[in-house]
């Protein structure tokens, strides 16, 4: 039962009060329309949106597995350049010390030849002294053997023309002279 109230003009009916608790017909109608949409949200839009954020975060996974993959891979490459590069290293000093071990050698073995030739030249050079020694003896020889003839002739007065005793003189004054020095 609805209670009226008139106006001091008397023209308006107002419905004076409503009961809250009983629905009324916007309200059911509100109510079927927000069901609607929430069914409308649930059936058709959430759907897409969940797939579209689970495919996301599966890409996001596997960016993330991927750059693990990236990072492990990136330290296997840096460990096996630094085991390259030790190796590397190693392998110059090695070669450096062949090297060093080989030029030591190469000197050792010139000096060696270098000391075969002196030795060489030396002997060639005595030998050669010897020869020259022994020709310019001889020749001092002949020489004061002639000069020795020629002053025994003048102070004995005879001719040492004849060989034999030429031989002998200048043999005895080579001799006396050898004693003497």
């Amino acid at each position: 039962m609805d209670i009226l109230a008139s106006t001091p003009g008397g023209h308006a009916v107002v419905p004076l009060a409503s009961n809250f608790l009983v629905p009324n017909a916007t309200f059911i109608a509100e109510v079927i329309a927000f069901g609607i949409i929430i069914w409308v949200l649930a059936r058709f839009v959430i759907p897409p949106i969940n797939a579209a954020m689970a495919s996301r975060q599966e890409a996001i996974r596997k960016q993330f597995a991927d750059l693990e993959e990236a990072e492990a891979d990136a330290r296997k490459a840096e460990s096996d350049y630094k085991e390259q590069l030790n190796n590397a290293k190693h392998e110059a000093a090695r070669i450096r010390e062949e090297a060093r071990e080989h030029g030591a050698q190469i000197v050792q073995e010139a000096r060696e030849k270098a000391q075969t030739e002196a030795d060489r030249i030396i002997e060639h050079a005595h030998t050669q002294i010897e020869a020259d020694r022994k020709a310019a003896f001889a020749s001092l020889r002949r020489d004061i053997g002639s000069l020795a003839t020629t002053l025994a002739g003048r102070i004995v007065g005879e001719s040492m023309d004849d060989d034999a005793r030429q031989g002998r003189v200048v043999e005895r004054f080579l001799a006396d002279l050898e004693e003497a020095g």
